[in-house]
């Protein structure tokens, strides 16, 4: 009787163990497309950036610093502390902190040793132990300096949101974006590609199973979408070139914000009898930010098609999750030296510029968000967004 107990309490504790392992994958595959379907930690994740007292050894001293705040589902986060800025934005590129905490309510503690970091969603405080240093930084919402880019006249226009025409397996979502699994209709060698995507927000999901998606020019070389907002930026990361190079910096922006790709591709080439002779070569920009300068491809990325003398289409990798996609164009050229017409980025301690975003969790409707770009576009001037 007792083995008989022993033998049943032991098939229950396997159908539970297997019905909560099976809730933990399906919530590993739940994926917000818009903010109208996100959970309440949405709201804290995001980025931060001003001057902070920074306590070192027994004293302090104002610098500025940015903070990436990662929402890992279920309440938890992940952040990071950049000196300087954020990445692309006065970073040093070398000094950072990494951080954890758990969210109550509305608001989320942060904690490294001394330092507690509270974070209420229009800002977060800083304070130590000791109470030596204490101050606070206002979150913002960096807008790629090529969002919105028109085509230049000699451009093939290949979405803008009205037609898939141009793409085999093209699908359209009811408010005009393209869906991850579409390859280009027409093959191009050497071309210059300006396309924009949107994450999906997937807090549960981790490592290669967040938002996952790709660039792949020529069907051969692989620019990895994938949402690595605040981590290392690594070859198989957002910007980085699949199993083969990472990228200079990692810019990736937090899911459900509109990000940017401009690449240029100079082909690899061939002699009659197909021996290659020369290896292909690319220059990526990622919201803005070059972080592959004319760099050369010795093959192919991961599993991309083989390299060889003909050209073959593009593709949106179909990796599961709904990544989206908009304004796609494409410019053909002949080669040469791989330069994207790409206007710098300046930032300053106090910008001069801004605009107005309103989110439903966020109290008191609309708030003035810090714009760190250099020129003004148009879909964010003139007050209101």
């Amino acid at each position: 009787m007792r083995r008989l107990a022993w033998i049943l309490g032991m098939l229950s504790a396997m159908v539970f163990a297997g019905a909560m392992s099976a809730h933990a994958q399906d919530k590993e595959k739940q994926a917000a497309t818009n903010i109208s379907q996100a959970d309440e930690d949405y709201a804290l994740q995001g980025e931060y950036l001003g001057q902070a007292r920074i306590a070192e050894n027994g004293s302090s001293r104002s610098s500025l610093v940015g903070l990436q705040v990662v929402a890992l589902g279920d309440g938890k986060f992940d952040a990071v502390m950049y000196t300087g800025g954020l990445p692309g934005a006065g970073w040093n590129r070398r000094d950072k902190q990494q951080l954890s905490g758990t969210r109550d309510g509305d608001r989320l503690r942060l904690q490294a040793g001394p330092l507690t970091i509270e974070v209420h969603g229009r800002w977060a405080d800083f304070s130590y132990a000791d109470q030596s240093a204490s101050s606070r930084i206002e979150k913002i919402l960096r807008i790629s300096p090529t969002v919105g880019r028109r085509p230049p006249h000699n451009a093939t226009v290949l979405f803008n949101g009205t037609s898939t025409e141009l793409f085999k397996n093209g699908r359209m979502t009811d408010d005009g974006l393209l869906m991850e699994g579409a390859d280009t209709r027409d093959a191009y060698r050497d071309f210059t590609l300006h396309i924009e995507f949107r994450l999906p927000y997937m807090p549960h999901a981790r490592g290669q199973g967040r938002s996952n998606s790709g660039v792949y020019l020529q069907s051969r070389y692989e620019v990895q979408i994938l949402d690595s907002f605040g981590l290392e930026g690594l070859h198989n990361e957002c910007g980085g070139l699949y199993r083969q190079r990472p990228p200079a910096l990692n810019m990736c922006y937090p899911p459900l914000r509109w990000q940017t790709y401009d690449l240029k591709l100079t082909s690899a080439k061939f002699d009659d009898s197909g021996k290659k002779i020369k290896n292909a070569r690319l220059t990526v920009r990622h919201n803005g930010e070059l972080i592959h300068d004319d760099v050369e491809l010795k093959n192919k990325t991961g599993a991309g098609r083989p390299e060889g003398p003909e050209a073959l289409p593009t593709k949106l990798q179909n990796h599961g999750d709904p990544v989206r996609f908009r304004n796609i164009w494409l410019v053909q050229h002949d080669g040469g030296p791989s330069h994207l017409d790409c206007p710098p980025i300046r930032f300053s301690h106090a910008p001069a510029a801004g605009y107005f975003a309103g989110h439903r969790r966020y109290s008191g409707g609309s708030r003035y968000i810090i714009d760190y770009r250099q020129f003004a576009h148009p879909r964010y001037s003139g007050g209101r967004r």
